[in-house]
């Protein structure tokens, strides 16, 4: 029994939003990653560094964002094919040019804010402060990284 000042209801509400932020977070590290493997081009170094610094922010934020749903004593999902069902970010096919590796990117982490905002209500409703503060802490990141990578689109 877990008395934490939050019913049941609203922790297993509060896991479910949790699991799929963990699933686009999982999803978008994946394809940073993969991109990190696969970057050509005149930028090569620059997305190289860039993306390796990305997804391994990523790695440490999945952990996060999975102890925090064991907080709530309920399992975090962990496999492929419970991420590709939570998931809101397409899988890439084939390995696409860098500019399209920067677009694809862009849109995850705005996916993934999409994904966060979600949550909120729940939290908020259910005073689950440390989800709140979680959900908050990766908008700025998430926020942050799309606006660095759209800005490597625009023309000079």
């Amino acid at each position: 029994m877990v008395d934490i000042g939050i019913s049941e209801k609203d922790r297993k509400k509060i896991a479910e939003g949790l699991s799929r932020f963990l699933a686009d977070t999982y999803t978008l590290y994946l394809k940073t990653h993969y991109f990190h493997w696969n970057v050509t081009g005149p930028q090569f170094r620059t997305l190289h560094l860039m993306f390796e610094e990305q997804y391994n922010e990523l790695w440490t934020a999945v952990d996060q964002i999975a102890e925090r749903i064991r907080s709530l004593d309920f399992p975090a999902p962990g496999t492929y094919k419970e991420f590709s069902k939570l998931t809101s970010i397409a899988e890439t096919d084939g390995v696409p040019h860098a500019q399209d590796m920067i677009k694809e990117l862009v849109a995850g982490h705005e996916a993934v804010v999409r994904t966060a905002r979600s949550v909120f209500p729940t939290a908020e409703k259910a005073s689950d402060e440390a989800t709140a503060d979680l959900l908050t802490q990766r908008l700025q990141i998430h926020e942050k990284t799309a606006w660095m990578l759209r800005s490597l689109l625009e023309k000079p």
